[in-house]
């Protein structure tokens, strides 16, 4: 059993993660940064550790990682208008997670990221739309760049409806929806899986069972 630390964790992919991890027998770790969200968490089975993801720098995220054995990048700045917020969360959020994983020995991370952030931006493009994007974009080249032993997902389009446990993932997929909780399902199979290292795919709903998919991505 080993134990996976989450950051954004009540992040509404993450609460899906929480309760697959748990199936797969490891304990996972969800980093928030309100105390109010304990008892929700604890009650699926986590522990729940406070970071304020913002606030905090990189060795604060060496500490909040003390005792895990890989990190799953799972935050994001919201759907909202704040274009400052997907600079601090969606990008130094991952760089500080790479850094702090890094300064903790942690070689295992897997990053949730999003469909088609390498494409270029219709100039009509909106600036929060362009924010996001490019805070995407970046923090996966970062992730690219360094030296752990990488898996970045980039899902298409989110919905809530319920996991099929029927996905396609591939490096080159036209786009999609998704349900968040197959994304849950695949970034908990990546995790102990070896041959998605070095590997950044995109997610979308299929035919091929989560299992299989993983084992046969290119």
């Amino acid at each position: 059993m080993t134990r996976i630390a989450i950051v954004g964790g009540h992040g509404q992919v993450a609460r899906h993660l929480i309760h697959d991890l748990r199936r797969s027998d490891h304990d996972p770790v969800a980093l928030v940064r309100k105390e109010e969200y304990r008892d929700e968490l604890e009650s699926k089975g986590a522990e729940v550790r406070i970071l304020d993801i913002e606030q905090q720098g990189a060795e604060d995220f060496a500490r909040a990682f003390e005792g895990c054995e890989a990190v799953v990048f799972a935050a994001g700045g919201g759907p909202d208008g704040n274009i400052e917020r997907k600079r601090t969360v969606d990008l130094e959020g991952s760089l500080k997670s790479i850094e702090g994983a890094r300064q903790a020995g942690i070689r295992r991370f897997v990053q949730i990221s999003a469909i088609g952030v390498d494409d270029p931006l219709p100039e009509d493009t909106s600036d929060v739309w362009r924010a996001y994007v490019e805070a995407k974009r970046d923090a996966d080249a970062a992730l690219r760049a360094s030296d752990l032993d990488w898996t970045i997902i980039r899902p298409g389009r989110l919905t809530d409806d319920p996991a099929t446990g029927l996905v396609s993932l591939g490096a080159d997929l036209g786009g999609g929806d998704v349900p968040r909780a197959d994304v849950a399902a695949v970034v908990a199979g990546v995790l102990d899986a070896p041959r998605t290292i070095g590997k950044q795919w995109v997610l979308v709903s299929g035919t091929t069972s989560v299992g299989e998919a993983i084992a046969t991505a290119s």
